[in-house]
């Protein structure tokens, strides 16, 4: 992409994209050719050679050029010649499949409830595998790609329509008739169910039980132990000193 060196030339490239080719930057416009400036910034950014590009520089625009090819409305913007925009028609030819991104943090929710606009009034999809994950990186840098069945979608009355060579658009995507990765949780708990299922228990080494029944137990048998010990010690004890005490028969007596 090349990068214009003047102010003319930079509006002249603005308004190409708002006022012929908005689908090629993954842009959708509204109705009376508005879009976010900030979308519009980002979309820019994408591009080599258009990293620069500020909205002062389209403020700049504005206050330089005698007939600026452009205007602002709050925080929107568009061209002042748009009769060449591509028109939001029902799709005819579709492709097989379509895709596009969502928030990881909406995920959940979009398998649940279905696919519904964010930012525009109607669900943005796009042929282009690429063009879907770089219009998705727009609102999360590492957003959930889907692809959407477009065979069954239609099954289900929806309606596809074109935004330009690449892009279409749908008021909703039903659930069943799109299909994307598992949630990061649910494998977390399969693979943690798994492993209680299947795992048996295991006794680590040196690793033992308590039981507190058992624990009295030992210890009446333990006192018991020591008090028939002690009985049987004493018994030794006199059975010694009575041995002692017993004198030998002198040899003259004999």
């Amino acid at each position: 992409m090349f990068k214009p060196k003047s102010t003319k030339k930079l509006a002249k490239f603005i308004a190409y994209v708002l006022g012929h080719k908005p689908d090629e930057f993954g842009l959708i416009l509204e109705k009376d050719g508005f879009v976010k400036i900030k979308e519009f910034l980002k979309a820019i950014c994408e591009e080599d050679g258009l990293k620069y590009v500020r909205r002062s520089h389209i403020d700049e625009i504005l206050v330089t050029l005698p007939y600026p090819p452009i205007e602002i409305k709050d925080n929107y913007i568009r061209a002042k010649n748009r009769d060449n925009l591509p028109r939001h028609d029902p799709a005819d030819d579709l492709p097989k499949l379509l895709f596009t991104s969502v928030r990881r943090k909406a995920y959940p929710t979009v398998l649940e409830k279905g696919i519904f606009p964010t930012g525009f009034s109607r669900v943005i999809l796009s042929s282009d595998l690429d063009m879907a994950k770089r219009i998705g990186k727009r609102k999360d840098a590492k957003p959930v790609l889907l692809t959407v069945k477009v065979h069954k979608s239609m099954e289900e009355c929806i309606l596809f329509y074109r935004a330009g060579h690449s892009l279409f658009l749908a008021e909703s995507i039903h659930t069943g008739c799109f299909t994307g990765p598992p949630l990061p949780q649910q494998k977390h708990i399969s693979i943690k169910k798994e492993a209680i299922t299947e795992k048996p228990s295991q006794k680590l080494p040196g690793s033992f039980i308590l039981d507190l029944q058992d624990k009295k137990d030992h210890r009446k048998a333990s006192k018991h132990q020591r008090k028939s010990q002690e009985i049987s010690k004493r018994k030794d004890q006199r059975g010694g000193i009575k041995k002692k005490q017993k004198r030998e028969r002198p040899p003259w007596r004999s």
